[in-house]
């Protein structure tokens, strides 16, 4: 039902929330997981915790980064508990699970999760489109990762089910994509496309990476918005190109 939707835990600490997160995948209908780096992996406490859900288990993927997780997926949502520097397109639990729903019938989407003590890097975050974040109780604000995988799984199922009876969260129209003409680029592509760019601002004497600031941050906020087609993803590497070009005969 949800092939092109996976589950991502960054550095999971404890065996026991890969089992519990194990579990409610499958009770929602999910089944593809991926472990960046896992502390203890495969586990008998893993195994326990997922309580039925071994097969999720079984199949889970183990890549040793997040980039590796992602690498083909065309939507990436990381889940953050907290505010950033730079503030990152936020969608609540509902919007998330209408745009996985909506984005899944044509490519990959992965949603991210990270530790249990401290979730997810600012750089990790940085490889996503979107944040998700889950409101809890100001006096006590921790969500185990294992439950927050349950509220966003459950979402997408609910998105599923409305959708077969033909009722859209119309909230999440806005944010996302209708059917078009090219497939979207994939993230380790767009990785390709973030390094030819600061290169070619590099060599136009733009851009000095002794010094970034928040310009590399600001680059990828600016075009996970606008998330590249495959005819504008070649219109823009052949522009730095260019760029380049251009630059090597001014220094000679």
């Amino acid at each position: 039902m949800f092939s092109n939707i996976r589950i991502v835990l960054v550095n999971t600490s404890l065996s026991a929330n890969i089992g519990s997160a194990a579990r409610a995948m499958k009770t929602m209908g999910l089944r593809q997981l991926v472990l960046v780096d896992p502390r203890i992996f495969p586990s008998s406490e893993a195994t326990a915790l997922a309580a039925g859900a071994s097969d999720v288990l079984a199949t889970a993927k183990v890549v040793a980064t997040l980039e590796e997780a992602i690498a083909d997926c065309s939507l990436v949502i990381g889940a953050s508990a907290r505010s950033r520097t730079i503030p990152w397109p936020l969608l609540d639990a509902r919007e998330t699970g209408e745009l996985a729903r909506l984005e899944s019938e044509r490519h990959a989407v992965a949603i991210v999760f990270g530790r249990e003590d401290r979730g997810l890097t600012n750089e990790e975050l940085h490889l996503c489109q979107y944040h998700v974040s889950i409101p809890s109780d100001e006096e006590y604000g921790v969500l185990n990762v294992a439950s927050a995988v349950q509220v966003i799984a459950y979402e997408v199922r609910m998105a599923h089910l409305l959708a077969e009876k033909g009722v859209v969260n119309d909230r999440a129209m806005p944010i996302s994509h209708a059917p078009w003409d090219e497939d979207l680029v994939p993230t380790s592509e767009m990785e390709q496309f973030f390094s030819h760019f600061e290169a070619a601002l590099v060599d136009s004497g733009f851009f000095n990476p002794a010094n970034p600031r928040q310009m590399p941050a600001r680059i990828r906020r600016m075009f996970g918005r606008l998330r590249l087609d495959r005819l504008e993803y070649n219109l823009w590497r052949g522009i730095f190109s260019r760029i380049q070009a251009m630059a090597a005969e001014l220094k000679k």
